[in-house]
């Protein structure tokens, strides 16, 4: 398989977690590691500085619909 990233992210978010997935690729070998965090703005905030500190630019984000509600 051809890799495209070699650092990557996929977010799978609910209403109250977002599990993390994050996997790096280097000099061939590959590493994953995950990780969940909740949704409150620390932990938003504390997810932002865990990628970062991976070096992670590529996210791919899968959430269900229920999980906002819109106002009417």
């Amino acid at each position: 398989m051809r890799i495209l990233y070699e650092r990557c992210c996929g977010l799978d978010i609910h209403k109250v977690s977002i599990a993390v997935c994050v996997v790096i690729t280097k000099d061939g070998k590959t590493e994953e590691e995950t990780r969940r965090f909740g949704t409150m703005t620390a932990d938003l905030l504390e997810l932002a500085a865990w990628l970062k500190a991976r070096g992670i630019e590529h996210v791919a984000i899968a959430y269900a619909s229920h999980c906002t509600s819109v106002e009417r």
